[in-house]
């Protein structure tokens, strides 16, 4: 790993440039409609919106009008989040948790940076739509499937990441519950979700009947035991955000021993396999994707932690954005994504998905790693 720089000032600002270029030429395309999820061959498909990833689209254009001031990256991101008041009321594909990801860079943001109307009551009702997928036995947010059912009891390491929309609601109407359900939720994450040696499931099952945890297993993972790399990385972001909002030390301490998991297993130029299973030397498939939701989490927690550790977190991020910088971004006129080499789920003999965005350019993927670039350019109140 010291044998990667730092991203230099030069690098960042290029970086910066290019992706406001490529955003700039998705306008005609994207505003109306939406990203699909994934790229294919590098381009990404029209999408409507629909799916748990559309929320990202509309987060690179509120990130590139802040950067720029650019008002047509203002205008789409308004009539985005039109978009996503429509979603909301007519409850399209909304049946899941992941109202966060949706809804808070999104709309949360449209309200923070416009005050929008629209992007407020959108918020709020996502958040009210999350509520309903809390769980008394076992204290959390089912994820998917048909509420109560036995074969989906169970949260995902993902879900960090939703909660912040419902510490925003608590915070906006003051009503405590959205907050209560989010702190009772963390527990059941972090007391379930994370390992002996500090890798982490992706999911964990609980009882129906009375709530107790029954067993962690994979959806996206290699295996059950080992470490999905864009889980460690929710995890990662979702303790440095849990902190934020609880002031909870336990927090830190095992985002130290999580980001470390994370960090001894990257290969050489440390961007992690899809799987943090496979070390330097593998033929699987990166995941660029994790490695800027990481480096997003460590720079968002280095704000609350003593000199020497903030220094240390902020180095690795620094790096992990300077072989991105170099290796994994897109050039302007060879994809309509940002960044490069991603993957969104990738089968193995021993888990339940098929191989869907390998190799591809995943909207998360260049949502982060925009927020990376300007986490890393200046000061940034964040969405989440």
């Amino acid at each position: 790993m010291n044998l990667i720089d730092e991203i230099t000032n030069h690098e960042l600002k290029s970086s910066i440039s290019k992706a406001v270029e490529i955003l700039r030429g998705n306008l005609s395309e994207f505003t109306e409609k939406f990203q699909d999820s994934t790229s294919i061959n590098n381009f990404y498909p029209v999408s409507e919106n629909v799916e748990w990833t559309t929320g990202f689209c509309t987060g690179e254009y509120w990130l590139a009008w802040e950067i720029t001031g650019d008002e047509s990256f203002k205008k789409a991101a308004l009539i985005q989040t039109e978009s996503f008041l429509q979603r909301i009321e007519k409850q399209i594909d909304v049946n899941h948790h992941d109202m966060g990801f949706l809804y808070t860079p999104s709309c949360v943001a449209a309200w923070k940076l416009t005050a929008s109307e629209t992007g407020r009551k959108a918020a709020l009702l996502a958040a009210d739509n999350l509520m309903k997928r809390f769980h008394e036995k076992g204290g959390f947010f089912q994820a998917w499937g048909e509420l109560g059912a036995p074969d989906n009891y169970r949260l995902i390491i993902d879900c960090l990441l939703n909660l912040p929309l419902l510490y925003w609601a608590s915070e906006e109407t003051g009503n405590p519950i959205y907050r209560e359900k989010a702190l009772i939720h963390t527990k059941s994450s972090l007391e379930n979700l994370v390992r002996e040696d500090y890798s982490t499931y992706h999911t964990f099952y609980f009882d129906p009947i009375d709530g107790k945890p029954l067993r962690g297993v994979t959806a996206q993972g290699y295996r059950n035991d080992s470490a999905w790399a864009r889980g460690q990385a929710w995890g990662i972001y979702g303790l440095a955000l849990s902190y934020r909002y609880t002031n909870d030390s336990g927090c830190i301490d095992l985002f130290y021993k999580v980001a470390d998991f994370f960090i001894n297993r990257l290969p050489d130029d440390i961007v992690p396999y899809w799987d943090l299973d496979f070390a330097q030397g593998s033929d699987e498939p990166k995941d660029s994707s994790a490695a800027c939701i990481a480096a997003c989490g460590m720079l968002e927690m280095a704000k609350y932690l003593p000199k020497d550790k903030a220094e240390y977190y902020m180095d690795i991020a620094k790096k992990i954005a300077g072989s991105l910088s170099r290796n994994y971004t897109a050039d302007i006129g060879k994809s309509n994504g940002l960044l490069l080499h991603g993957v969104y789920a990738k089968k193995s003999p021993y888990n339940t998905v098929t191989d869907r965005g390998v190799d591809e350019c995943n909207t998360w993927g260049d949502y982060f790693w925009f927020e990376l670039l300007i986490r890393l350019f200046k000061d940034w109140d964040t969405y989440w």
